[in-house]
């Protein structure tokens, strides 16, 4: 009698988990979740054009204003003409440096890469929102999308603003999905 218990309550306790896990409780791979930004890159003397930018690095701004030393994985040493870009889902500011022309400098150190540091030209996106929590699903829990999204650009390094200008695609710039692209930067 004592080893039954022992075997039939774990017994017990897999088949009453297995019954009770529904349908709904596993999060479907297709489910819209918290969408990034997207920005087509235009030609800024053909704003009709998109055009790539070459060796382009993109590096995240943490909390205090310093970058972060590893680049978005998308985005090291890329040829691309849209970004996508996650924003924060804690904060109601998004900081990344961008780097155009971007090259490694290994200081005269081939051997040492702990004094690398990326050359090129430095501008920095400032995308300031409100966010807003929305329940998805019990499986799914919640996303969050971004209301009021501005974006600007700085200058970093005093060598001239690559990303010419800005334009959002639709007044008081929402990101509810990834479907479409939500800015334009002319270069």
């Amino acid at each position: 009698m004592k080893y039954f218990k022992v075997l039939i309550i774990p017994t017990l306790l897999i088949a009453a988990l297995s019954i009770s896990c529904e349908r709904d409780d596993i999060c479907p791979a297709s489910t819209s979740t918290t969408p990034r930004l997207l920005i087509n890159l235009l030609d800024a003397s053909n704003q009709d054009n998109t055009k790539n930018v070459f060796d382009l690095v993109v590096v995240g701004i943490d909390e205090d204003g310093t970058p972060l030393t590893t680049p978005l994985p998308d985005y090291i040493f890329a040829d691309t003409d849209e970004l996508i870009l996650p924003l924060k889902t804690t904060d109601n500011t998004t900081e990344y440096i961008l780097i155009q022309g971007a090259s490694n400098n290994d200081n005269g150190t081939p051997d040492d890469t702990s004094d690398d540091i990326i050359d090129g030209n430095y501008d920095r996106i400032i995308i300031n929102y409100t966010r807003e929590q929305v329940f998805v699903s019990r499986a799914c829990g919640f996303k969050t999308i971004f209301r009021n999204v501005t974006l600007t650009i700085e200058d970093v390094n005093n060598d001239g603003r690559w990303m010419l200008s800005r334009t959002p695609l639709t007044d008081n710039q929402s990101i509810e999905n990834e479907t479409a692209a939500h800015f334009s930067i002319a270069h």
